[in-house]
């Protein structure tokens, strides 16, 4: 799931020229060890969820545990073609859990219905650069809207593949993968996903510094076929004020098995677009933000196999997706900067999403809200800085059992985040 996100902004170059740069990042190389990072980011999880009015199942899951990201990425050597590697080492700890409070998706579960005492997974991955032009094969995180990995839990999910990534073209970025594994985020097993083969191409062009656009296609093998478009504009008002408007819209169809299964069974084969439209007003310390999703045509918006964050619409959220067949919803969302008040760190987030409209198989009209309340601060400066402590509840209600089995639950989520750049 996604968090209120501005879809490719953060992918956006500063300008839109088309015009060849003078100098490549390969001629800018200090050599394989001269330009290597090394860093650990450490977070701390108690994730608790409360179903209720839940009579097939748990009452309450409840666990905590501590994980560990490592990533050495080193620079490229010298010369026109630069090679280098990066090296992935995920560990996670259980701190706390127990058989009757086990299954918060942040532990790996044995047959025995108890979290493991902890976990480790790791990968590697040879990279070529030609002037701006990357080529990594091996294990890598993957951002693109149509194969995103999952970092929702207390490690992120770890896919296989080939990526190439351009920018050749001053505010042009192109990028394409193929990918044939993923582990999943509380497992370690290759291909825990369950994922056959994904290919994908597209790009992100910044039209104007505050104009920019993307287009995706991805297929995954035996799934489904998707496309998906993004236009993102931000306006300065002022020194104190700004707009911001995102529009989101993905397109699927199934194919392969996942077509002939669907024919086999007699379910609902896949042939949909879910898109989204949020808008920002900024003022001072305040944000206030309004979003309208819907889907139409046949089927949920499907993901998952093909990443866990491959899900770029306004209202995935902390809880919901709000992406069932025919759903309709609206967000209400409130940002609060304290940094205005003297108190750089520390903000605050609410918001509320209502959704209707959905098909879930009993009902065409089924129902579902869901409430979200966010308090952060990360600390500034000491030994302590950018350590980051987040409280995050959500509170969701359902007509009619949309997802999880379960038409009400709480939860909480309390996050202490500690990345340690080392080289």
């Amino acid at each position: 799931m996604r968090v209120m996100k501005w879809s490719m902004i953060a992918l956006a170059v500063s300008a839109g020229t088309s015009q060849f740069a003078m100098a490549s990042s390969q001629d800018d190389s200090k050599g394989f060890v001269d330009d290597s990072t090394f860093s650990i980011n450490t977070r701390l999880l108690n994730f608790s969820r409360d179903y209720r009015n839940n009579d097939t199942g748990k009452s309450r899951v409840d666990e905590t545990a501590l994980g560990f990201n490592g990533l050495y990425q080193s620079g490229f050597t010298q010369g026109q073609i630069g090679v280098g590697i990066d090296v992935i080492g995920l560990l996670g700890v259980k701190l706390d859990s127990g058989k009757g409070r086990s299954g918060t998706g942040i532990l790996p579960v044995g047959a025995d219905g108890r979290a493991q005492d902890d976990y480790s997974k790791g990968g590697a991955a040879i990279k070529f650069r030609f002037s701006d032009t990357v080529l990594k094969i091996g294990d890598q995180y993957t951002t693109a809207p149509v194969f995103a990995s999952d970092d929702s839990r207390l490690l992120p999910e770890l896919p296989q593949g080939i990526s190439i990534t351009s920018n050749e073209i001053k505010g042009l970025k192109l990028e394409g993968g193929h990918f044939t594994a993923s582990t999943a985020q509380a497992a370690t097993y290759h291909d825990s996903l369950g994922l056959k083969e994904t290919n994908f191409v597209g790009g992100v062009y910044a039209f104007t510094p505050e104009l920019t656009g993307s287009l995706y296609y991805a297929k995954t093998e035996d799934y489904w076929k998707k496309t998906y478009a993004n236009v993102n504009w931000t306006h300065a008002l002022s020194k104190e004020q700004s707009l911001a408007f995102d529009f989101n819209i993905y397109s699927t169809k199934s194919d392969g098995l996942g077509l002939q299964r669907a024919e086999k069974d007699n379910t609902t084969k896949l042939d949909n677009r879910a898109y989204s439209l949020q808008g920002a007003y900024t003022i001072d310390a305040h944000t206030f933000t309004l979003a309208y999703q819907k889907v139409t045509g046949d089927g949920d918006y499907g993901y998952g196999v093909d990443g866990g964050g491959t899900i770029f619409l306004a209202n995935s959220v902390a809880r919901s997706d709000f992406n069932a067949e025919g759903e309709k919803s609206w967000q209400a969302r409130y940002d609060l900067n304290m940094a205005t008040f003297g108190i750089p760190g520390l903000s605050f987030m609410t918001r509320y999403v209502t959704g209707s409209g959905a098909d879930n198989g009993v009902t065409n009209n089924a129902k579902e809200w869901e409430r979200d309340i966010e308090a952060k601060y990360v600390i500034q400066s000491g030994p302590a800085k950018d350590l980051s402590l987040r409280v995050r509840q959500a509170t969701y209600r359902s007509s009619d059992a949309i997802y999880y089995g379960s038409p009400s639950l709480d939860e909480l989520r309390l996050i202490a985040q500690y990345p340690l750049n080392i080289l």
